[in-house]
């Protein structure tokens, strides 16, 4: 399964209910940054604006909490309408956080930065349904994508499969139709996209055509051979 998620940062917090609906039928789901200017260098939205939103669509509603307390946030943005929060490995409170997304009845992400080993989240891998990669350091969209990430996404692709569970592997930061594709050969399966679709003169079709990138791609591989460690060797 391929997962497009529109990234609302990089949207015109002017007209979101109109931008957020230009894509929601070329969209899987929505990721919404929430910023708290201490664990990342910026600040963004709260849950009032989720809360807003949600009167506006039916979208599944995923929250990267990049704050340094994840455990303030997660029933207020539940009470606003969120289907799923990822909070990040990095912080003190990460298995209380995860554990009180579960008992809250919504899904649950696990966020890396660039320079975190995906050791850090082997403890957790059982409990969450998705691990998010950044492939950018958090705090401001726009940045490029680091390829260095890339065997990280291997590791936890490999990871999933080995032990035979059942978690998404997210990749965010500078993803495009160029690095979306590389991203998908080895293991991603949803995403995030913000500038290169919300920026864009018609988001909804950019939207698609970064699907269309991931599928073909990957449909130059055979089933087996669809996410291989080493994409420059496959087969045709």
């Amino acid at each position: 399964m391929i997962r497009i998620a529109p990234s609302l940062l990089a949207a015109d917090f002017g007209s979101l209910a109109e931008q957020v609906g230009e894509i929601a039928g070329e969209a899987d789901l929505l990721h919404l940054d929430v910023m708290d200017g201490h664990f990342v260098p910026n600040l963004t939205i709260g849950p009032p604006v989720v809360a807003s939103l949600r009167k506006h669509t039916g979208m599944f509603f995923d929250c990267h909490l990049m704050v340094e307390e994840p455990l303030e946030f997660l029933d207020p943005f539940f009470q606003a309408g969120a289907n799923s929060c990822s909070v990040h490995v990095e912080v003190p409170s990460v298995k209380e956080a995860i554990a009180e997304t579960k008992k809250l009845g919504m899904e649950v992400g696990l966020a890396l930065n660039p320079d975190t080993p995906f050791e850090k989240a082997v403890p957790y891998m059982d409990s969450i349904n998705m691990i998010l990669i950044m492939t950018v350091f958090p705090g401001f969209g726009g940045q490029s994508f680091m390829a260095e990430v890339l065997p990280k996404i291997r590791q936890a692709r490999d990871f999933i499969t080995n032990n035979s569970l059942n978690v998404f592997v997210e990749v965010d930061g500078g993803i495009d139709h160029n690095t979306a594709p590389q991203s998908a050969l080895f293991g991603a399966d949803t995403f995030v996209a913000g500038t290169s679709i919300f920026k864009k003169d018609r988001p909804w079709e950019a939207a698609r055509v970064l699907k269309n990138s991931i599928q073909q791609a990957l449909g130059e591989t055979n089933g087996n051979e669809k996410f291989s460690s080493d994409p420059t060797t496959r087969e045709s």
